[in-house]
């Protein structure tokens, strides 16, 4: 008996163990084999693939229709023809996480996207939400914006007690003028004639906060056409006090339904619209201090706004700021911050006890970041507010497929066009999963090339009873 009992708690401190370690294990070997598969040329100094973070994540086929209609989208035309199916949904949801669990470890990002999120019932899209959470994953609902604050309670609250059944939610609320069909405005002319709508999305999550305690991460996304993409800066500085923590800015991409293609949409260049984000920010924005994936699909950066003024968290021509972010990857590398605080504190002491080296480092970078926030003063009247500044540059379909094609068979190209498209896919921060072969798909391949065979697999088994089909945008 004595041995059942000393082995059961030495299994116990086992457990407690790997759990107060500062990386999971599963998350150690992801990222390794995800460094491993990354093309040469983005194995830099700042990549976070494989250091950080295996990538973001969505879901595909689980609710492809929406029912608002923009220029640019990424959806095949069947899509707006697939009923929306809580029980597929759940089910697909479920099979897609767990692939990613195995493949990619636990918490990582993962993106709950289709058509429209909010045309589930608010029970299926909570058991959606449950379902990635049960897979280690951090779920972010991705939305139009265009419902009701009866739908988020009813998310929010479970439907027999009326408790909270999530502390935090995630949301990402998709507004700019190539949208059509907004209740209230049905085809904006400008941007400007939607931050109303803007605040409103923002001003129903903090009514949940004040009224349930249910805390919450808003992200603000906006595809930007030669037609809007002077307008970007004004967005920025229009809606960056409205509570908003991202703001994510996408160039269209020649994806999807072609019927839907309506102007030349590469009349301009990322560096201009980077530009042009930078100008809504009120600071140069250094997206070279970090790198999450191939930097002609992405720009990330971080930083946070004192008494108005913007901040980076890392400057990138500071080599001090470089060696911090070395020495934190060292000492964290993936670890998890977003866990109780008492495990928090715990793994970040072993981190520094294993690396001692880190804090002193830390302290340096602190004290850099209140000097660039205008000193001590300033930063502790003004409590930092964080911000992030992203662009993703998707590709244009008739480019991926013949790359995903070659890539699929094991083949390079000897085309420098194809080949650079090979190379994006290669190194992409965003994948979907394919649990039928057990396969991770980049989403520009996803969107390109295999969502018009899902989601006409999808017609098939979800069709819509006909008065919904006619009343649905094409």
């Amino acid at each position: 008996m004595l041995d059942g009992v000393a082995a059961g708690l030495r299994g116990r401190l086992r457990e407690l163990e790997v759990r107060t370690r500062p990386q999971d294990p599963d998350l150690v070997e992801a990222l390794a084999r995800r460094w491993d598969e990354l093309p040469a040329h983005v194995k830099t100094r700042n990549q976070m693939l494989g250091k950080r973070t295996a990538g973001c994540e969505g879901t595909h086929g689980v609710f492809p229709r929406c029912n608002l209609a923009c220029t640019p989208c990424y959806h095949s035309r069947e899509a707006n023809r697939v009923r929306t199916d809580g029980a597929h949904t759940a089910g697909a949801v479920d099979a897609q996480m767990a692939l990613l669990r195995e493949l990619r470890g636990p918490g990582q990002n993962a993106q709950l996207i289709g058509g429209e999120v909010t045309l589930l019932e608010p029970d299926d899209h909570a058991a959606a939400l449950q379902a990635m959470r049960r897979h280690g994953r951090k779920p972010m609902s991705m939305s139009h914006g265009d419902f009701d604050y009866a739908y988020l309670e009813a998310l929010a609250l479970d439907r027999a007690t009326r408790e909270p059944r999530f502390e935090h939610l995630s949301f990402a609320g998709h507004f700019d003028s190539m949208m059509f069909g907004r209740r209230g405005i049905r085809r904006a002319q400008s941007e400007a004639e939607l931050h109303p709508y803007r605040r409103a999305f923002c001003a129903m999550f903090q009514r949940l906060e004040r009224e349930h305690g249910i805390t919450h991460y808003l992200a603000h996304n906006m595809t930007v056409t030669p037609r809007n993409i002077g307008e970007v800066a004004d967005v920025i500085r229009a809606c960056r006090d409205m509570g908003f923590r991202m703001f994510s800015f996408q160039p269209a991409a020649f994806v999807g339904n072609t019927a839907r293609w309506k102007e030349q949409y590469r009349e301009f260049t990322t560096d201009e619209l980077w530009d042009e984000i930078q100008d809504g920010a009120g600071g140069r924005l250094h997206w070279n201090a970090l790198q999450i994936g191939d930097p002609r699909c992405n720009r990330t950066a971080y930083g946070a706004y004192v008494s108005g003024r913007y901040v980076p968290l890392l400057d990138e021509d500071d080599e001090r700021d470089l060696r911090w972010l070395d020495e934190f990857i060292a000492a964290f590398g993936a670890m998890d911050f977003a866990v109780p605080p008492a495990l928090l504190a715990t793994r970040a002491t072993r981190a520094f006890a294993s690396r001692p080296s880190t804090l002193p480092s830390l302290v340096g970078w602190l004290r850099r970041f209140v000097v660039r926030g205008g000193g001590l003063r300033a930063v502790l009247a003004d409590n930092p507010r964080a911000i992030t500044y992203v662009m993703h540059a998707f590709m244009d379909a008739r480019a991926v497929r013949p790359a995903w094609e070659l890539l699929r068979r094991g083949e390079g190209s000897d085309d420098p066009d194809i080949r650079a498209t090979q190379e994006r896919l290669q190194a992409c921060s965003y994948a979907m999963a394919h649990p039928e072969d057990g396969t991770l798909v980049p989403a520009c391949a996803q969107h390109s090339v295999l969502d018009p065979l899902e989601n006409a697999r999808l017609l098939e088994e979800l069709p819509m009873a006909p008065a919904s089909a006619a009343a649905t945008p094409a």
